[in-house]
């Protein structure tokens, strides 16, 4: 029987989701508990990929069980297995052909900036000091909408067949306390979310303009772009499947 699990992680501790050989990461830290606690060795697909040091605030994957679980009851045992930093809140039981990466539909991450030092945002957001343009880091973002071919934003020498993202939403808002840049699409790149937020902060401390950002983009040459924020700064939020996918 296949289950998809829905979780939360903060990425601080963790080289990224998925299996490393020589680092601990959250995949792990989760096959192994649900191991102990189902009595068989549970292998976990999940529905991308986030680099080390990111945070999930929604993440999605889905294992299989030979035998029926009682959700309730296994989500209380799993998140008292797991650290302080995974959170487990819903299992889901889907057909067999259900699967968490390809099914997906879209995916939402969020970017925090802080402008201001904040003792409680050290490992939660990225600090910058120079003012920003949101205006213009708007104007820039817009830019994404228009455009499918993201290589240039894309990690070098990555191992995907194809560079082209249907970006449906990028917008800087401000919080009470911090700037935040949403970018929803139904796929992204590894490292395209830190590169995007990278480019248009050169446009907002004044470094690059919109019409540099219209060059990248056609460029499709990482080079060109700006550098990649920190980690710490960006979450995972929403995954979306299409809904018959939920339950069986």
């Amino acid at each position: 029987m296949r289950y998809f699990i829905v979780f939360s992680y903060f990425g601080k501790s963790y080289h990224g989701w998925q299996n490393q050989p020589n680092a601990i990461t959250v995949q792990e830290v989760m096959e192994d508990a649900m191991s102990k606690l189902l009595r068989e060795k549970i292998a976990l697909v999940g529905a991308g990929r986030t680099d080390a040091g990111v945070h999930a605030r929604q993440m999605y994957a889905h294992f299989d069980h030979e035998g029926e679980i009682d959700a309730d009851g296994f989500i209380y045992r799993l998140n008292a297995f797991l650290p302080q930093d995974i959170a487990v809140c819903e299992l889901i039981p889907v057909a067999n052909s259900a699967h968490a990466r390809f099914d997906a539909i879209e995916r939402t991450y969020e970017y925090w900036v802080v402008q201001k030092k904040d003792p409680f945002h050290w490992h939660t957001a990225h600090y910058v000091k120079h003012p920003l343009d949101v205006e213009a880091m708007n104007d820039a973002a817009k830019l994404l909408l228009d455009h499918s071919d993201f290589e240039c934003f894309s990690k070098s020498n990555t191992d995907v067949h194809t560079y082209l993202c249907d970006v449906r939403k990028a917008e800087w808002t401000a919080a009470s306390d911090k700037l935040v840049f949403t970018i929803t699409a139904d796929r992204f790149l590894r490292n395209m979310v830190r590169a995007v937020v990278g480019t248009l902060m050169d446009v907002g401390v004044g470094k690059t303009d919109v019409d540099h950002v219209a060059r990248i983009l056609n460029s499709k040459n990482r080079s060109l772009a700006g550098p990649s924020v920190p980690a710490k700064g960006l979450y995972l939020t929403k995954i979306i499947y299409p809904e018959p996918l939920r339950k069986i």
